[in-house]
């Protein structure tokens, strides 16, 4: 506006002898512009549910031949869905039953990978909300049968989580007995995730089954260190003293 009312006061002509129109023109043009803006709606930035999740047909023809590379595109796309046109949307207001379809199709797609595993229990299982916690650490629960020497840790983290975030002490017992009964032929599983199951029946108040379930650890001869061993006869005292307590 400047340079225009410049040429037309002249490249020599002092800004007074501009034409009283002109300035009164610019001055109604300017105000209008603020109007506008000020009274216009601000764009409002709308969340979009999260879609259903394609077939395993659709997925692979996707593919293209290469389903590790396409695994890892939609699940960065599916992390990144928390966040979409300007409005962030918590993950716990996305529906987990949708959350847990697109999961599935991803493990069907790659059966090896873990990252949809691993979103699924130290992402999403973890948000503040018992339905989605529920549904993904069974999600979590399902998957481990079909490769449990690989997918245990994953267990055991949903097993943490229904411990102390659901207190659901005997759905965190049937995650760790799953691990000890259908993990155990992986020597490379540690004692602690193999032995989880002992400290829920202890929480559980369960002593008698606590000490059967020491018993016979020490007997099926899993146990392979002498430090284990140690450990375990002393836990064996220790629950032998507490039930003599109790029954005095």
């Amino acid at each position: 506006m400047a340079l225009a009312l410049k040429s037309l006061a002249g490249r020599d002509r002092p800004w007074r002898c501009v034409p009283r129109v002109v300035w009164w023109l610019g001055l109604v043009s300017f105000s209008l512009q603020l109007a506008f803006h000020g009274l216009s709606p601000r764009p409002v930035a709308r969340m979009d549910h999260l879609p259903q999740a394609p077939g395993h047909g659709v997925l692979a023809l996707f593919s293209l031949g290469d389903p590790v590379a396409l695994n890892k595109l939609v699940m960065l796309w599916l992390q990144a869905f928390d966040y979409q046109s300007g409005v962030s949307v918590a993950f716990k207001d996305l529906d987990p039953w949708r959350l847990r379809q697109w999961l599935q199709a991803l493990l069907d797609l790659d059966p090896r990978s873990q990252y949809p595993l691993m979103a699924a229990s130290r992402f999403y299982a973890d948000i503040d909300r018992e339905d989605s916690q529920r549904i993904l650490s069974d999600f979590v629960f399902e998957a481990f049968h079909r490769d449990p020497n690989r997918r245990w840790r994953w267990l055991g983290h949903v097993a943490i989580i229904a411990k102390h975030r659901l207190h659901d002490l005997p759905l965190a017992l049937r995650y760790a007995r799953a691990i000890r009964l259908e993990g155990a032929t992986d020597a490379s599983i540690p004692a602690w995730a193999k032995q989880m199951e002992l400290a829920i029946l202890e929480d559980m108040g369960e002593l008698e089954q606590a000490r059967l379930f020491i018993g016979g650890l020490l007997a099926s001869q899993q146990v392979g260190s002498p430090q284990e061993v140690h450990f375990l006869n002393e836990r064996l005292e220790q629950l032998e003293a507490r039930e003599k307590g109790t029954k005095n």
